[in-house]
């Protein structure tokens, strides 16, 4: 497995670097608020469409071709952003970016999903979203570095040089596939229908995090910038490594809705501070709560796996977050043009804050 999380760092290490630039690329391209939210929300869209596709299919072909291509085609992407010219170029380039997501990021998970021992998936999904995360939290802050003194084009150059080498260390994974014969109407059990309302309302935070927080705070240097981002991510993956412990001996479900109602609150309050200590220090806070409701989660989602086939429950999971990363942009685009970037934050935490009600309810009753 250690091969897998290598190849997951650097390609999020490669994806982490553009992600905070990207909201001021477009801007650079001439992009408005609401062709913003379109950019991304293509992303979501390609992910959306085939992350439960690949999820299935992965369980019955495997998932190393998954990975692989999907690594590939992060690679080439990355070329076509440095010679992207107009905001509609990104919107196409990001359709295909998302393709090769669903391609990766379902099939990686399913892969460590269905080598967790039993009462320890926490612990093992943990190792996975701690990759993820670092790779995904250093690349922030080293884009900031890299736009203040290289410029926001060469980002996409690094980007495409770590996708690449995140192939090479992927080669040599085995071809896992899995026995378990998925049924529809997995789709309208209780259980994974909460599990994707619980990570809608994750997703609908980190959409906005992503694709409007950089603008909000484009006042700050380039490195503060990258260094809040990173702060969120890294914090996020350092309380999974402390915490999975607790999430495999106690109640994941009550962690979850705790973690995550706090986790919205500060999301919130956050636009309306315009201090970078201020701001980094809630950033920190909220990531750890993040954290500990993610790894709860995706422990659940490990149990759902061995019924109903890890690919699937995986490529189900990361529908939902697609998803909210789809609408919500779009949505926080028209409000923030009505009124201000802050209150869309405050109307999609709302939102948030009742799925995460919600989830709770409907999953305690399994």
């Amino acid at each position: 497995m250690r091969a897998l999380l290598l190849a997951v760092f650097s390609a999020m290490l490669g994806l982490g670097i553009v992600s905070p630039l990207m909201p001021i690329y477009a801007k650079d391209l001439g992009a408005t608020t609401l062709i913003l939210g379109i950019i991304y929300s293509s992303f979501s869209t390609a992910r959306t469409i085939f992350t439960p596709i690949v999820g299935f299919l992965s369980d019955r072909l495997g998932r190393k071709f998954f990975i692989l291509t999907g690594l590939a085609l992060y690679s080439i992407l990355s070329i076509f952003y440095m010679v992207a010219r107009t905001p509609e170029d990104l919107v196409v380039i990001r359709f295909f970016h998302g393709l090769s997501s669903a391609m990766v990021v379902p099939s990686a998970m399913a892969y460590v999903s269905q080598l967790a021992p039993k009462g320890e998936e926490g612990r093992t999904i943990s190792s996975f979203n701690i990759a993820f995360l670092t790779g995904m939290g250093f690349g922030p802050f080293l884009g900031g570095v890299v736009k203040d003194i290289f410029g926001l084009r060469f980002a996409f150059a690094i980007m495409a040089f770590l996708t690449a080498l995140a192939f090479i260390l992927a080669l040599p994974l085995p071809n896992l596939k899995d026995r378990t014969n998925f049924r529809v109407k997995a789709i309208l059990n209780r259980c994974i229908t909460s599990l994707m309302i619980f990570r809608f309302s994750t997703a609908v935070r980190m959409s906005l995090m992503i694709a409007f927080f950089p603008v909000l705070i484009s006042y700050l240097k380039g490195y503060e910038i990258g260094a809040i981002v990173s702060a969120v991510i890294l914090s996020n993956a350092i309380s999974q490594k402390l915490f999975s412990g607790l999430v495999d001996r106690f109640d994941r479900v009550l962690i979850a809705t705790i973690s995550g109602l706090a986790s919205t609150i500060i999301f919130i309050v956050l636009p309306f501070s315009d201090d970078f200590y201020r701001i980094l220090a809630l950033a920190l806070v909220m990531g750890i709560f993040n954290g500990l409701a993610t790894c709860s989660a995706c422990a659940i989602a490990i149990e759902l796996g061995r019924t109903y086939g890890h690919g699937a429950v995986m490529g189900l999971y990361n529908t939902a977050m697609s998803l909210a990363m789809m609408t919500t942009p779009v949505i926080a685009g028209f409000i923030a043009d009505k009124t201000d970037i802050p209150t869309s934050f405050v109307a999609l935490g709302f939102l948030s804050m009742t799925c995460l009600f919600i989830f709770h309810a409907t999953i305690s009753k399994r």
